[in-house]
């Protein structure tokens, strides 16, 4: 059995760091199998007060330190730590230290990838490069020198190149300088044999900035799409937050071994090669709008995130929370706004809302933790921007925006506290957030409860909202949350209702029960309720199916309008399996049927939003429906949402087929990632999925028509999509010609085990285990990890939850291989295991059995034990 229990660390325990570093020299000397570190800083102590020095270092060899110039041996060292007692209140401090990156499988600190060496420092990486004080509240000048042979021509790190030249012995050297203190998590270097895509960016102040993308050689052309996307994002930065880039240079570097997507290194930024390769040959629609979205969040980091930094890690959604909220904005005015709301909301309720209703909920700015990579979370990103974006919503787009220019311009060059952040909101807008402060710190998804009643005689109507958030972990009792309600009122014919010379109403929900009237209407109207996803909260409010469909036709609110039918679509699965648990099986609701048939018919429509219809003929997903269940039956949900889709099929073939047609390439213009083709391809593969989900041969044979006929990577994936449930010859044929065709594309070929991994077809489990020995897999690399393991313990509900457990033995055995490779890989893999509570009995107890298998493991990473023993003892 694991004994070895890692420390808990407490917010309520942080202390400022006695000692500010001025800065910080660094000469790295890189040789085949080993790297020299030396590291010369220069300390002052702080108020006069202890001068005690502690530094923070892992896995590596001291070769000498000295203070001062003067050999020095007084130091303590265990396992993470070194520490002294300074001479004085100033000196200065040499370190040398020899480290492996050829070894460090676990992609921190310094490592080789794909032959070029580069650094991975978030959030703790650097401790595994030299010894240091590795927390963000530390901030210094770097200049950095890189050495070693001409083999590798490309050396870079942060800030300005200030010098360059050729050695002895083959060998030549960079020296950079970063004019801006940072702390030690936005450092980066990397060293490779690497292609250059240039291209420069005007400011609009009129300074010139060269744009710099390192992929290896071959990849150049994929790199069109990222370049385009960091021009325009630095231009929307500008006109959205009066933003200006700070230096003359912008280097990103894609590498095929992260952990994570991406990372904003000071004027470096180093990337999953997922996130910057796109062609249309090569990459779907969703990876180019990955591509776009993520290249925008890593470069608005340079400011929330680089210039303005957290003061320490419990502080992370600070960053985080406030340019995923930047990034979605930017997404919305690139594309539709309706569209992009209604995919974040659905990757919010996926997955933070499971992760709030499970063993690890934690509030948006967590009170403790084990280990920092476990909480690079959905609460910390996605609820963290949806926090953001009720304050703008409560102040107005105009007082945010003075907000934010408060915040950037008092504490530029600082580490601070999400609480400066509010502080500088209410600053701007005169409002008083202290209630709304709790949405940091409380975990849990807040219920909503709504009730509408007019009074015809008045002319009015009163609606009440209750809240109520359960408990969760450490938090049993809850205070009433400021919750912001966007409303709006349809007549009978579907128009809007004027509240005031406005179409929507900000309802500022902040006790246990709360009233509004609106006056002055002139008939019972159809409530609006929650526009725009206007709070992270889950609405519970009486409404018949005719209402549903009344919204979904009429509401002029995209988001609501796709919301009603989301919500129409779960109610029928919902009543099916409730049906089935009866031994029923009726048919699906005709009434139902009746209007998916006027949204079809809509859909073909010449002046729809093709991508916002795909969407409205898009059912929920399992992992959706499963958080309206208690004791959730995958399985039984699964098949449900077939029987739907089938009904959905048999009921409007023709019509299915007429919009298919009507939605095809045109080939004629060529590949386009304009909003038509775009919508055109998902339309028509929203029409395909319903086509096909009976799985019969036909079915398999239209897949294969739509495979063959593809021009884009978009439409061969939907089409594996399908063909991956089929038991027919005609799948194996068309994952033999995808993975022929594209085995020398290591992201395509990602797609080639993650399709795979989706099938619902018995044998499964075999087939993965014989994909887990392919030559083309392996587990030390993230990218091929997640695309085999994470995809089916993601979005693979029936194998996943098969009930022999042989699904999450599958899992299992995977997490207990990386923990010794990669921890942080392995602790992620654990995520859908963390709710094992949410299932049926026999399932939980097989779950159990599988986290306890892994507590039971010796030598367990502080990764995975947290997230394991935290699960289990919830």
């Amino acid at each position: 059995m694991n004994t070895n229990t890692p420390k808990i660390i407490y917010l309520k325990e942080y202390a400022p760091y006695p000692f500010e570093v001025e800065a910080l020299d660094l000469n790295f000397d890189i040789h085949d199998g080993y790297t020299l570190v030396t590291a010369r800083s220069y300390w002052n102590a702080k108020d006069g007060g202890d001068l005690t020095v502690v530094l923070n270092g892992e896995a590596l060899e001291l070769l000498s330190l000295t203070v001062d110039g003067q050999a020095f041996e007084g130091y303590v060292r265990d396992e993470f730590t070194l520490s002294f007692k300074a001479p004085s209140e100033t000196f200065t401090l040499d370190i040398v230290t020899k480290i492996s990156p050829e070894t460090n499988t676990r992609l921190e600190g310094l490592y080789m990838s794909g032959g070029n060496y580069c650094t991975q420092c978030e959030a703790e990486g650097f401790r595994r490069i030299t010894f240091w004080p590795d927390r963000p509240d530390v901030l210094s000048v770097y200049t950095v020198r890189v050495e070693t042979a001409q083999s590798f021509p490309v050396l870079l790190s942060n800030g300005n190149k200030i010098d360059a030249g050729s050695l002895d012995n083959g060998r030549h050297f960079t020296a950079w300088h970063d004019p801006f203190p940072k702390p030690c998590y936005l450092f980066a270097l990397v060293a490779g044999d690497l292609a250059e895509v240039a291209d420069t960016y005007t400011t609009a102040s009129g300074r010139t900035v060269d744009l710099r993308i390192y992929v290896r050689p071959g990849d150049e052309s994929q790199c069109g799409h990222a370049m385009d996307s960091l021009k325009r994002s630095m231009r929307w930065d500008e006109e959205a937050y009066g933003l200006e880039y700070d230096l003359d240079l912008f280097n990103i570097v894609a590498v095929s071994d992260f952990n994570m997507g991406a990372m904003e290194n000071k004027s470096l930024n180093i990337f999953n090669t997922a996130l910057v390769l796109a062609a249309p040959e090569t990459a779907t629609d969703q990876d180019y709008d990955r591509v776009e979205s993520v290249i925008a969040h890593e470069y608005f980091h340079n400011w929330s995130g680089n210039r303005v930094t957290c003061r320490d890690w419990f502080q992370l959604s600070l960053k985080e929370g406030l340019t995923v909220f930047r990034d979605q904005e930017f997404s919305a005015d690139m594309h539709s706004r309706a569209v992009q709301r209604i995919d974040d909301v659905t990757h919010l309720r996926r997955m933070q809302f499971s992760e709030d209703a499970g063993p690890l909920a934690h509030p948006v700015r967590p009170e403790s933790y084990i280990e920092i990579n476990n909480f690079y979370t959905m609460t910390i990103y996605e609820k963290g921007a949806e926090v953001i974006r009720m304050m703008r919503t409560l102040m107005g787009a105009e007082k945010y925006r003075k907000g934010t220019d408060l915040y950037f311009k008092r504490h530029d060059g600082q580490a601070v506290t999400c609480e400066d952040f509010v502080r500088c909101m209410e600053g701007a807008s005169g409002l008083d957030f202290s209630q709304f402060r709790l949405w940091y710190t409380q975990a849990g998804t807040p219920e909503v409860g709504f009730q509408g009643l007019y009074d015809a005689q008045d002319k009015t109507y009163r609606v009440q909202l209750t809240q109520n958030t359960p408990p969760t972990p450490g938090q049993d009792v809850k205070k009433p949350m400021h919750i912001p309600v966007a409303i709006g009122l349809l007549d009978e014919a579907g128009q809007e209702i004027d509240l005031g010379g406005q179409t929507t109403r900000i309802l500022e929900l902040k006790q246990d029960v709360q009233s509004f009237v609106f006056d002055n209407i002139p008939c019972p109207p159809a409530p609006s309720v929650l526009r725009d996803f206007s709070a992270p909260v889950k609405l519970k409010m009486e409404m018949d199916a005719r209402d549903l469909a009344f919204l979904m036709v009429h509401d002029s609110d995209g988001f609501n309008r796709w919301e009603a039918g989301q919500s129409l679509y779960a109610r029928v699965i919902q009543e099916l399996c409730d049906a089935r648990a009866r031994g029923e099986n009726p048919p699906v609701c005709p009434h139902f049927l009746e209007t998916i048939g006027d949204l079809i018919e809509k859909a073909q429509g010449p002046d729809q939003d093709k991508a916002l219809m795909a969407r409205a003929l898009s059912l929920p997903a399992v992992g959706t429906l499963e958080q309206a269940r208690t004791k959730a039956d995958p399985v039984v949900l699964h098949a449900a949402r077939q029987s739907v889709l089938q009904a959905i099929k048999a009921a409007h073939r023709a019509a299915l087929e007429a919009l298919y047609a009507q939605n095809a390439p045109e080939e004629a213009l060529g590949f386009s990632l304009s909003a038509h083709s775009v919508g055109r391809r998902s339309l028509q593969n929203a029409a395909l999925i319903i086509l096909t989900s009976s799985y019969g041969e036909n079915c398999a044979v239209r897949a294969k028509a739509h495979y063959e006929g593809a021009t884009t990577m978009t439409d061969r994936v939907a089409a594996l999509g399908v063909l991956t449930h089929m038991n027919s010859d005609v799948r194996a044929e068309a994952f033999e010609h995808f993975y022929n065709k594209f085995k020398d594309f290591p992201l395509v070929l990602d797609k080639w085990f993650s399709l795979q991994a989706l099938s619902s077809q018995p044998g499964t489990i075999h087939d993965l285990k014989k994909l887990s020995q392919h030559h083309d897999f392996n587990i030390r690399n993230p990218n091929r990890t997640r695309a085999l393991y994470a995809s089916f313990a993601m979005n693979n509900p029936v194998i996943f939850h098969a009930a022999d457990g042989s699904g999450y033995n599958f899992l299992t055995d995977a997490v207990l291989e990386l923990n010794a490779l990669n921890p942080q890989i392995a602790a992620r893999l654990l995520t859908p295991m963390r709710g094992w509570r949410g299932y049926s009995e026999d399932r939980q107890a097989l779950m159990k059995t599988c986290l306890q298998r892994i507590l039971d493991q010796p030598e367990l990473a502080p990764d995975v034990y947290e997230i394991a023993s935290k699960s289990l003892a919830a």
